[in-house]
């Protein structure tokens, strides 16, 4: 499967990035390599899902390596977008209680 990343910047130090396609084993290397090099500044990262179906073990991996990394330069990583399939592994996982979500995000959780 591919991925894609599209990065849009319109406000000072936030960063808008809309991922499409799945986040697994194969792929999330790429989106690694973009969202650590954008954490190093410390801006706010928006992280829009909404064309992301499905996201494995190494994606979810990459996200908290992305949100300690954003922790730790002073920055936020905001995700948004999520299905409620999507929602759900976060809810099972424990990833909500500690990552910040946007407000709309499906939070019924059921699929």
């Amino acid at each position: 499967m591919n991925i894609t990343i599209r990065e849009h910047s319109e406000r000072e130090h936030t960063i808008d990035l809309a991922v499409f396609g799945e986040i697994d084993v194969y792929t999330a290397p790429q989106l690694r390599e973009k969202l650590l090099t954008l954490c190093q500044g410390g801006s706010h990262i928006h992280l829009d899902l909404a064309g992301v179906d499905y996201i494995d073990s190494t994606g979810l991996g990459v996200l908290i390596g992305a949100y300690k990394a954003q922790k730790s330069s002073g920055g936020k990583l905001i995700i948004s977008g999520m299905n409620s399939r999507l929602a759900r592994l976060f809810r099972i996982t424990g990833l909500q209680e500690i990552m910040e979500f946007g407000p709309d995000n499906q939070e019924d959780g059921k699929s």
